[in-house]
């Protein structure tokens, strides 16, 4: 299996190499060449398998210049049941109404960016040397909440490895900023930014591209590489989870294999839905990808409203704040698939968003965006009213992003009449969310801290999960706060850690 940039097919490296690099030199975003096939003797491993080995397999298809005994080992180390509190490591949760919510935040950090950047510092580490790579690899993240306190943790004091953080300062919530401003780790720094996420990402895109800085760095024994999903290491494991949700599901005579599923996502920078495209060109049975935004809805515009992608619109801070994202990077990569490959029609479109902060895909391409997906947004005061109609009717407590996954799905369902049960990404624990999963629920918090647990717990009878009880008494390591103008300036501080 070769990679190639979205922007410039002609040029092939090895999966080593672009998860090293994570970014293309030319701004593009790398991609297998082709996708693999599923055969039947892979479905019946995959059934037979827990999920530490459906991982191994599908990474197995996709990462070629890796062993199958590596893939095993790293498989092990990062799922292992200890720190994912217990063997079922993404459970299904069905309930009425053909939803079956795939639950992927019970990890260390409760988000389900774990479910890749558990595995990431093993398959990084790993590529440094296959490429022969001798230099210090310093990861820049632009995150919106939980990208960040998952990469932290993922690569806290991993040898031969720097990260640095970037958040918008008023963009995360409480937990999730108190998470990342505690990290222990002497490799990490985190540092606030005056903006939003796109700012942040998109000042690390040009950083990246940049060869003053990628220069002056690499005299200093560094190199730079990514923890956003735009790095395909990222991307790569999160595949394997829709195809363990219909294996379990199978197992459990809720889908007649071979039957489809649909699959509802939350998502911002469509990494996440990316992902379950991948699986359904791998032969995952799915009927329909349903795209679910909140009031930031530039992607449910875009695939409904005619393939006009246009970010020159209002930013919202939401209750969701992992999905308060206007410029989603993976749609990139769908655009290089949906256009037969044509790394010139995504060279050009990518050009004229940021020249003009919009474009228009071309009449095939939106019939294949149809083909493929549907979408909806919600507000917070339906997502509100969804989170509390879902605890009162169903006692199943969520959070933000995957109460408006859910409302978009409902609205689906009843707009459509399909009754295809319906895989919901389940995106973080409602305890990463209190404040408003409290107040959903007719409660109140009045102070911004841990404190919120116990209101919430004090609500549904349940107990936060371990990693977040545990920030009690945590103190807050990091305060640097920038200008989204001087992002750049801040790669000077990767020498210190």
């Amino acid at each position: 299996m070769e990679y190639v940039s979205t922007r410039n097919k002609g040029k092939k490296v090895s999966s080593a190499y672009a998860i090293a690099t994570g970014i293309a030199p030319d701004g593009g975003l790398y991609c297998p060449t082709h996708f693999p096939e599923l055969t039947p003797k892979d479905w019946d491993a995959l059934l037979a398998a827990d999920y530490k080995g459906r991982v191994a397999l599908v990474l197995g298809k996709f990462l070629t210049d890796f062993s199958a005994e590596e893939l095993k080992n790293f498989t092990e180390k990062a799922y292992a049941d200890e720190r994912w509190g217990g063997p079922d490591t993404a459970p299904v949760v069905s309930l009425a109404g053909g939803k079956h919510i795939l639950e992927l935040w019970h990890g260390p950090t409760c988000a389900f960016k774990d479910m890749a950047l558990q595995m990431l510092p093993h398959l990084l580490t790993a590529s440094l040397k296959k490429i022969g790579e001798t230099r210090t690899a310093c990861i820049l993240v632009a995150t919106s909440g939980d990208t960040g306190t998952a990469a932290l943790n993922g690569f806290a004091d991993v040898p031969g490895t720097k990260i640095m953080v970037y958040y918008p300062v008023h963009g995360v919530s409480p937990m999730q900023k108190l998470q990342m401003v505690t990290q222990p780790g002497r490799n990490v720094s985190v540092c606030a930014v005056n903006g939003n996420f796109d700012d942040a990402q998109s000042a690390l895109k040009r950083i990246f591209t940049d060869s003053e800085t990628v220069e002056g760095l690499s005299a200093q024994g560094m190199m730079l590489s990514s923890a956003n999903s735009i790095n395909w290491g990222r991307l790569a494991p999160q595949i394997a989870y829709y195809i363990s949700a219909y294996c379990d599901l199978s197992a459990r005579g809720m889908v007649e294999f071979g039957n489809p599923v649909n699959i509802c996502v939350p998502t911002g920078n469509f990494g996440n839905i990316l992902a379950a495209y991948i699986a359904k060109q791998m032969g995952l049975p799915v009927n329909k990808l349903i795209c679910a935004s909140n009031r930031n809805h530039v992607l449910t515009d875009f695939l409904k409203q005619g393939g006009t992608y246009d970010r020159n619109r209002p930013f919202f801070t939401t209750a969701s704040p992992s999905m308060d994202i206007l410029i989603s990077s993976n749609l990139e990569r769908l655009l290089y698939y949906i256009s037969g490959q044509n790394d010139e029609a995504v060279r050009d479109l990518m050009a004229q968003l940021a020249e003009n902060g919009r474009y228009t895909v071309d009449a095939d391409m939106q019939a294949a965006l149809a083909a493929l997906f549907d979408a909806g947004y919600c507000d917070d005061a339906q997502t509100g009213e969804t989170i509390r109609s879902l605890y009162e009717n169903e006692k199943y407590l969520c959070d933000t992003h995957t109460a408006v996954a859910v409302r978009v799905y409902e609205e689906y369902r009843a707009r459509t009449g399909d009754v295809t049960p319906t895989v919901i990404a389940s995106t973080a624990s409602p305890f990463k969310f209190c404040k408003s999963v409290a107040e959903a629920l007719g409660g109140r918090v009045e102070r911004e801290d841990v404190s919120q647990l116990d209101v919430l717990s004090g609500l549904t009878g349940q107990q936060p999960p371990a990693p977040l009880a545990a920030l009690r008494g945590r103190q807050p390591r990091f305060d640097r706060v920038v200008e989204k103008e001087d992002i750049l300036s801040t790669t000077s501080l990767l020498a210190e850690l």
